[in-house]
């Protein structure tokens, strides 16, 4: 069968493929071994032809692809943990300075503004201390995943770093777009909560957004964006300033 549990002798059999068209192939099936279980294989097949070039039949040869599919996995799981944060399932710091990077190259080249969304919990230190560490990370998850699904799938949001999270919003010029957006994130994450025994336990954030120019670098931007986050925190929390 194949990777969807898909039997290739009832519909799609490369042996009888090849008979049929002449048609060399290769293929990555699962083979149901004697043992009972599933042994991932690799299949290459070629035609059997008479000195008239007439098909005769043609040969199978399988190869145990067991080594190979587990390398992929672990190539997939390693760029997985470069790439994403633990604890919450999006992007990490890492992975959000290589698509800043990006988009700025595309600024600078087509043109195409993008956006800074940057949200910091408030309160959070109290949260662990009141709460404890645990209700603390269901607190993140729950913020991460907010924001991760309400955005576009061009956007992409991140952790930055322990309570911060960063969002780069592509193909946004204006400012009210902007606003719109970052008022959106801070008014879902105000009615969202992580349940508990006695009570819901619910946060708020406070945000600054900015819309990069081709002025910027990527430190500048990140630096004007802080600082309008650090405005939201010193005017009562809860709160987005941008410009």
């Amino acid at each position: 069968m194949d990777d969807q549990g898909v039997s290739l002798c009832l519909s799609a059999c490369p042996l009888a493929q090849t008979i049929q068209d002449g048609q060399s192939r290769t293929a990555s099936v699962h083979l149901h071994h004697k043992d009972g279980h599933r042994l991932p294989v690799a299949v290459r097949v070629a035609p059997l032809r008479n000195h008239d070039g007439r098909i005769l039949g043609a040969v199978e040869v399988f190869s145990n692809n067991s080594e190979k599919v587990a390398a992929l996995h672990r190539v997939q799981e390693l760029e997985s943990l470069a790439y994403l944060d633990a604890l919450t399932g999006i992007a990490n710091r890492k992975y959000l300075e290589i698509f800043l990077e990006a988009r700025f190259n595309e600024l600078k080249r087509h043109g195409w503004s993008f956006g800074l969304v940057f949200a910091d919990i408030d309160h959070f230190k109290l949260v662990n201390d009141t709460y404890g560490h645990q209700a603390g990370d269901q607190v993140l998850k729950m913020v991460a995943t907010t924001l991760a699904k309400n955005c576009r799938s061009f956007d992409l949001v991140g952790r930055w770093g322990g309570e911060e999270f960063l969002c780069v919003l592509g193909h946004i010029s204006q400012l009210h777009k902007l606003e719109i957006i970052g008022e959106r994130f801070r008014r879902l994450i105000a009615h969202s909560s992580v349940p508990g025994d006695d009570k819901h336990l619910a946060v708020t954030v406070s945000l600054g957004a900015t819309l990069v120019t081709t002025e910027d670098s990527v430190a500048s931007s990140i630096q004007r964006v802080d600082r309008l986050l650090y405005q939201s925190k010193n005017a009562g929390r809860n709160c987005l300033h941008l410009m």
